[in-house]
């Protein structure tokens, strides 16, 4: 799985840190375990709502204060939605857009 933040963390393309945690099979890139702990449930959250086994790509615009507008690919499927999360990675809302 692909994101747009291509210089460090998969969520929030921060540069600090150096976690890495397994989503879907690929081992990813995070700042801390906070933000793969967001990525998690946020990719758990489109793969419920979408019925889709994986997901290729992820695009991820804004940030934790004001929540994040985002497309999500699957072979030719798009899927549009927007979350925001607590501090501590749980989904405080979840909409699709």
């Amino acid at each position: 799985m692909e994101t747009n933040n291509k210089e460090g963390c998969a969520l929030c393309d921060a540069t600090w840190g150096e976690y890495y945690r397994e989503i879907d099979g690929e081992k990813m890139l995070f700042c801390c375990n906070i933000c793969a702990d967001i990525f998690g449930n946020m990719v758990a959250e489109i793969k419920r709502r979408t019925g889709w086994n994986s997901i290729d790509y992820v695009e991820l615009v804004g940030n934790y204060s004001s929540g994040r507008n985002c497309k999500a690919r699957n072979g030719g499927s798009e899927y549009k939605y927007y979350f925001r999360t607590y501090s501590d990675g749980r989904l405080m809302k979840f909409e699709d857009r």
